[in-house]
């Protein structure tokens, strides 16, 4: 079974949480919320569908989809939607209080080589999420784009760009 919450924003950007579906498949088929999906799915290409339900069309897109965080961004019908999905794990884990620890919180970034800052993507007080671009790091001719490992909120940058760096300096911190 997985429970997909969704939402409007980024889901790690999400103050308010959007409504909960549960998709469960058996070997009857497909049930959202426990009843039998009966609608009606056509791909009409890479990331596009065509979809019949409970006498409504919809268009869907998939623009984005992470499959370690398990966050899709879809547009339906012109709306764009971000969905966060829980599996049987993560439910059993929310459950006896625990978290999986994929959505890991970061303290702060640290150079991983010396190098020069040729530029930098985010700003004090952005939101960031895993993976998202920091950086670039100049080191040996070769552009290191610094991505993140986990989310957070950037509190301090510690650099700027022409800068040179040290291995291990501490570029930016997080809340």
């Amino acid at each position: 079974m997985l429970k997909i919450t969704v939402g409007n924003k980024p889901y790690a950007d999400q103050t308010e949480i959007g409504p909960a579906f549960e998709i469960d498949q058996r070997k009857e088929g497909w049930f959202i919320n426990g009843s039998a999906f009966n609608g009606d799915i056509a791909t009409l290409g890479p990331n596009r569908f065509h979809v019949i339900w409970n006498s409504k069309s919809y268009n869907i897109e998939i623009l984005d989809r992470d499959p370690v965080g398990k966050t899709t961004h879809l547009v339906i019908n012109g709306q764009h939607y971000h969905t966060a999905a829980k599996d049987d794990l993560d439910l059993l884990l929310e459950k006896m209080g625990m978290q999986n620890g994929s959505a890991q919180k970061i303290n702060n970034v640290k150079a991983p080589m010396p190098g020069l800052i040729q530029s930098i993507s985010v700003a004090e007080g952005d939101s960031i999420a895993k993976g998202d671009n920091l950086l670039v790091l100049v080191a040996m001719k070769m552009e290191n784009v610094i991505k993140s490992s986990g989310s957070g909120v950037i509190k301090t940058l510690k650099v700027m760009p022409g800068q040179i760096v040290e291995k291990n300096q501490v570029l930016l911190e997080f809340h």
